[in-house]
């Protein structure tokens, strides 16, 4: 993996995490009982669990701030994938945010997904939540994906992890108002 960031950047707030939040802090609070592998996945169930993805709910709300994610209950996985890292931040788990590039119908879609340093390892975890055909699990020890990259059909998991949202990813959240309009026509498609 490669990081953009300096490490201690895996640890701060900014405006998508805002780790700072009453409710991100309460939130983590009320999930840390035991190590900081216990912490992971307690934070990864809740959000795989606890938050639906907007398009699986048909959820026109968006939401790209991870006080709002835990709040409404609802976010496309770049959201979910923002209230994690924000949670495990709270915990004190380095953390950030990886993307894949997948095929979608005639184009490309951008899917977010969570990295974290667990165990003395960075592992990508996939908060997106379970569908039929997706059933995605916590692992401190390996890579758990909802989807694998096909390299053949132009697909790939970047490599880098970012400690921020990039802009290609952030602004088009920012800018929508409905979340469904958004999946249809606007989805960022790569970075």
């Amino acid at each position: 993996m490669d990081f953009d960031a300096d490490p201690w950047d895996y640890l701060g707030a900014d405006e998508a995490v805002d780790l700072e939040h009453p409710l991100v802090q309460s939130t983590a609070a009320s999930l840390r009982d035991g190590d900081d592998v216990a912490y992971a996945r307690a934070a990864f169930e809740h959000v795989r669990d606890e938050i639906a993805h907007s398009v699986d709910a048909r959820d026109p709300r968006v939401t790209w701030r991870a006080s709002d994610v835990l709040e409404q209950r609802t976010g496309f996985c770049h959201a979910k994938a923002i209230a994690y890292v924000a949670l495990l931040r709270a915990g004190g788990v380095q953390a950030g945010l990886a993307y894949q590039r997948l095929a979608d119908g005639d184009g490309f879609v951008l899917h977010g997904l969570a990295a974290a340093l667990i165990d003395d390892r960075w592992v990508l975890l996939d908060p997106r939540g379970d569908k039929p055909g997706i059933d995605v699990r916590f692992s401190a020890a390996e890579d758990r994906l909802a989807f694998t990259p096909d390299p053949a059909a132009g697909e790939l998991t970047y490599p880098t992890v970012y400690a921020s949202p990039p802009p290609a990813v952030l602004n088009p959240l920012k800018a929508a108002t409905d979340a469904l309009a958004l999946a249809a026509t606007g989805l960022p498609d790569s970075l």
